[in-house]
């Protein structure tokens, strides 16, 4: 009863500033019940003057805090549950606030790293960039007399404790959603709040950032356009990141790379390709690819930072995306279908050419637009909404890549706005496709294939051997732990034979259904 108090007198405050800042005159009231009629029109008293210019929850949820941010954020990738307009409101909201002091900055990272700032830096300075879970700081290291630049991200001081408690929240207002309303329980909000919590636990222990980075340093190391900044491993814990400074041009700065002669449609090209090799190639990309935190260094290649949300594609997902584009490409809308089906992505009870006469809607208009009209995001943003009409269940990860590919695409169309995108993914794309759907990647599938049989038979006399044991002591349990009449021993001398000669083919039948799953795999 205490812990709902808590949580309406939270809320209420929080109800306040949506209020204040016009948020519920978006409200439809014809849709809300006689009692949230009454509450609109208050709050429609509260609204200050002014409110209904600009983008309105986003200034909200700003003024909220480090959470409510983070939740706008969230959400804006979920057009499946706050619906297409307000997730393009959330699109705008910029996660930055003004920064904590330095000496809460030093305090930090001498309680972090169990020494005196001066001992771990060369140099510290002042905050240059501040964000809702941490800010960065530039400073240098010193080794052997030659000094390195760093950026040091610090998360912020008590968010851990702060986030918990506006989570809280937030689970409550899921919950009893769900419990009084069909639609919440369609959409599954308390499952939505709990990817959330995950996402957050995730950003605020720095060394799973850095972990991301070494992970994508690893799989870029010979991409020619691409690269990451290096982790100072011994200045990093959970609450200090500590990594390689960038001194390249960001990509929001134009006039700057307009007046260092950067070939700006090449480096469109370089965003969209890279993307696309990491989705595809390495399954595991970079989710928050806006302009300000990607670079261009001396060398001429993109330097990404700030790795705080990542996105993952397993071998399903990354077949599925290759081959969808592929088919777009070609105008093979029935192959595009029928990748649906195979990855179990719409129940096999709908229609296959039904399915693909949906998708040729979408896709016929795209090739009767000159290249600077098409785009590759708005196509998968379709296809994402076609396929909700065929019971497909909302996919995350597609719709966080979806997401990842409005942004990239339009970064790229603001160097070169004529950029042809098929034409610059086609390569990437069917490179995938001949290396993992090609001869070579069919010879591979049936070595791993091949592997896997080899490991089952070298695991199978180890298997008869515990199940010729269980058999044993279930003879001597039977011999030895129970009384049995004479009639009964007669018989079991007569079936034991039998029941060994069973239990022998029963394991024999079961080596033969992993084998034959297997190769059926």
């Amino acid at each position: 009863m205490i812990s709902a108090i808590t949580h309406t007198a939270r809320l209420a405050r929080a109800g306040f500033v949506f209020a204040r800042e016009g948020v519920f005159g978006v409200v439809d009231p014809s849709l809300v019940p006689p009692p949230g009629q009454l509450a609109l029109r208050i709050a429609r008293i509260i609204e200050r003057p002014g409110a209904k210019s600009g983008p309105r929850l986003s200034r909200a949820l700003t003024m909220l805090g480090p959470a409510y941010l983070k939740l706008g954020q969230f959400l804006a990738t979920r057009p499946d549950v706050v619906g297409v307009m307000m997730a393009r409101d959330l699109e705008s909201l910029q996660d930055r606030l003004p920064p904590f002091s330095q000496s809460e900055a030093e305090a930090a990272i001498a309680q972090s790293l169990e020494r005196p700032v001066a001992q771990a830096f060369a140099s510290f300075g002042p905050a240059v960039a501040a964000a809702s879970i941490a800010q960065v700081h530039r400073g240098e290291t010193e080794r052997d007399g030659v000094r390195t630049a760093v950026a040091v991200k610090i998360l912020r001081p008590n968010v851990a404790s702060r986030f918990r408690r506006d989570l809280a929240d937030f689970f409550f207002v899921a919950h009893q959603a769900e419990r009084y309303s069909a639609e919440a329980r369609r959409l599954r909000l308390v499952e939505v709040i709990n990817t959330m919590s995950r996402s957050v636990a995730m950003e605020m222990d720095l060394r799973l950032e850095a972990a991301a980075l070494s992970e994508m340093a690893e799989n870029t190391r010979d991409d020619p356009d691409f690269r990451v900044p290096a982790v100072d491993w011994d200045r990093t814990t959970h609450n200090v990141l500590t990594m390689e400074w960038i001194d390249g041009i960001a990509l929001s700065d134009h006039a700057r790379l307009e007046q260092s002669q950067v070939d700006l449609p090449d480096l469109g090209r370089k965003v969209i390709q890279s993307f696309l090799r990491h989705a595809l190639r390495d399954g595991f990309f970079h989710a928050d690819m806006h302009p300000g935190n990607l670079f261009l260094d001396d060398a001429g290649r993109l330097v990404a930072v700030d790795f705080g949300i990542m996105g993952r594609l397993g071998m399903k997902e990354r077949r599925f995306l290759a081959e969808i584009l592929l088919g777009f490409i070609t105008r093979d809308y029935r192959r595009v279908a029928e990748v649906h089906f195979e990855a179990g992505y719409v129940p096999a009870h709908h229609s296959v050419e039904n399915f693909a006469q949906a998708i040729r809607a979408i896709g016929e208009p795209i090739h009767n637009r000159t290249a600077e009209e098409i785009s590759m995001a708005k196509l998968l943003t379709l296809l994402l909404e076609v396929t909700g009409l065929f019971d497909m269940r909302t996919r995350p990860e597609l719709i966080l890549l979806q997401k990842t590919m409005v942004v990239v695409e339009g970064v790229a169309r603001s160097f070169d706005p004529k950029l042809d995108i098929w034409k610059t993914a086609d390569p990437v794309v069917r490179e995938w496709i001949e290396r993992n759907l090609g001869p070579v990647g069919r010879i591979q599938g049936a070595m791993a294939g091949a592997g896997e049989i080899g490991r089952v038979l070298a695991g199978l006399p180890a298997i008869v051997g515990r199940s010729v044991a269980v058999l044993e002591q279930l003879e001597a349990m039977t011999r030895e732990g129970l009384t049995l009449s004479e009639e009964t021993i007669g018989n079991m001398g007569v079936v034991e034979s039998r029941w060994r000669t069973i239990a022998h083919w029963v394991i024999a039948a079961a080596f033969i259904g992993i084998m034959l799953a297997i190769l059926r795999h």
